[in-house]
């Protein structure tokens, strides 16, 4: 629901020219949707626990076109919880919502540590909450499909709106409730992430996202470009280039063509067309 510089929605202007923004071969696979969604995220206070459901759950149960699998490229260090560390049986997590019983919940889970420019994929029904303090930026599929395993002392109604209308018995079933061990999870994260590819390849069939480090170019296509280091400068195909401070973002459609990013930035596209 990006507003643009003249007034119009994003996501109207898409519709209305679906062939500038997105590309033949993106409209031709995925229709007008964007596939993508980009945020950045500031968590002033450690997030609640909660999960989303993948695709086909999202479909027969709340009729949207994706589940909501993410990513997060980390921009200042924290701690964050990320799976489970043993079997949970449904009754159990049941029970644990019921109670909200953070302690215990937290408990059961892995706590990583992270660190500027490490990345981590959350894959669909996977416990996660990210820690106070840390700033990063998200991409993921463009749905708002969350499962809160709790509320209290947060500013939200989980009671209401934490089950996606569907009541937390059903709910929890699109919740992984199998343990993993922490090499397991390890396999998420990618320290440090180095120029190209800052996700594992389970990542793929979801969206993109990539680290320019030094100088790199990219071929025409819808993409997001948020500069997270110093300045970075933004060449296109005609020649025309833009300087860009650090926290910029800058999106792009597909009939601006290739171009080339010189600075240290972040590049979130949709999946490939393949």
């Amino acid at each position: 629901m990006t507003r643009l510089a003249d007034g119009e929605l994003l996501t109207d202007a898409i519709e209305r020219d679906p062939l500038s923004w997105l590309g033949a071969a993106h409209v031709q696979h995925f229709g007008v949707d964007t596939m993508l969604l980009v945020k950045l995220l500031d968590a002033g206070q450690r997030l609640p626990v909660h999960a989303h459901p993948d695709g086909d759950f999202a479909e027969k149960h709340v009729s949207t076109a994706h589940g909501k699998a993410e990513a997060w490229f980390i921009l200042s260090a924290g701690a964050v919880h990320l799976g489970l560390i043993r079997d949970v049986p449904l009754s159990e997590l049941r029970a644990l919502v019921g109670a909200q019983d953070s302690a215990t919940l937290l408990s059961l889970m892995h706590e990583i540590q992270v660190s500027a420019g490490d990345s981590i994929f959350v894959p669909h029904g996977m416990l996660h909450a990210i820690g106070a303090g840390i700033l990063l930026a998200e991409v993921q599929e463009p749905e708002d499909l969350s499962i809160l395993l709790e509320w209290t002392g947060f500013d939200l109604d989980g009671e209401r709106d934490g089950h996606l209308g569907l009541g937390f018995d059903l709910a929890l079933t699109a919740v992984e409730s199998h343990g993993r061990s922490i090499s397991e999870v390890e396999e998420f994260v990618l320290r440090n992430s180095p120029e190209g590819s800052v996700l594992p390849e389970s990542a793929d069939p979801f969206f993109r996202l990539d680290r320019v480090t030094s100088s790199r170019d990219f071929p025409s296509g819808f993409a997001i470009v948020i500069v997270i280091g110093g300045s970075a400068k933004l060449i296109s195909a005609a020649g025309s280039s833009m300087e860009l401070p650090a926290g910029s973002t800058v999106l792009i459609p597909h009939a601006a063509g290739s171009f080339h990013i010189d600075g240290d930035a972040l590049v979130a596209r949709p999946p490939r067309c393949e």
